[in-house]
């Protein structure tokens, strides 16, 4: 009978690690002695020369464009925060943030801590910590409902000199009625407000 290998013995142990270390070196040989064609590139030469030309319009054009935008975005961050929460001095914030741009971002944590500050003293001076902004629109608004009501009177005499100086009534009639619809509207305006 043939006694049983037991592949935990140390003889079994040299024998496979020898065999391991012929093989590698076989295959090293081989390697060496037979190299396969080496290429630096997946790609082929047409194809990087257009690649590189892609990476150096985005590297020269795009990624400048993108820093300048993202830098300017960031900036003008303070102004919008004191503009949402109604900052009593969110023109002296957009003015700041302006300066920080034009000086390379040093007075932007300025601006920013100040668009988060409360204006104590603006609320001890006028009873109040946020202003409504776009009061200049309702001052536009009135302006122009103003402009509207003295427009409406002029028509208004217009009218009453041609009635003096006898143009028949019926020329007349369309005329008013488009008067009275304008006055309508103009009512209806002013009760919206």
């Amino acid at each position: 009978m043939k006694p049983i290998r037991d592949p935990l013995r140390p003889a079994t142990w040299a024998r496979h690690a020898s065999r391991t270390v012929v093989a590698g070196l076989v295959v090293a040989i081989w390697s060496l002695a037979f190299p396969p064609a080496a290429h630096a590139s997946l790609l082929s030469p047409e194809l990087e020369y257009k690649l590189a030309g892609f990476i150096a319009v985005a590297v020269l054009f795009i990624v400048p464009i993108t820093l300048i935008v993202l830098f300017w975005l960031v900036h003008i961050l303070p102004e919008q925060i004191a503009h949402k929460r109604h900052h009593p001095q969110f023109e002296a914030i957009r003015t700041l943030c302006l300066l920080s741009l034009v000086f390379g971002g040093l007075l932007w944590p300025f601006a920013w801590i100040w668009a988060y500050s409360k204006p104590v003293l603006h609320k001890m001076a006028y009873g109040t910590d946020k202003v409504v902004h776009g009061a200049e629109d309702e001052v536009a608004d009135q302006d122009e409902a103003y402009e509207t009501e003295v427009a409406v009177e002029g028509l208004k005499d217009r009218l009453g000199r041609l009635e003096a100086r006898g143009v028949p009534a019926s020329a007349l009639k369309t005329l008013r009625a488009d008067l009275d619809a304008l006055e309508a509207k103009f009512a209806v305006d002013k009760e919206n407000r």
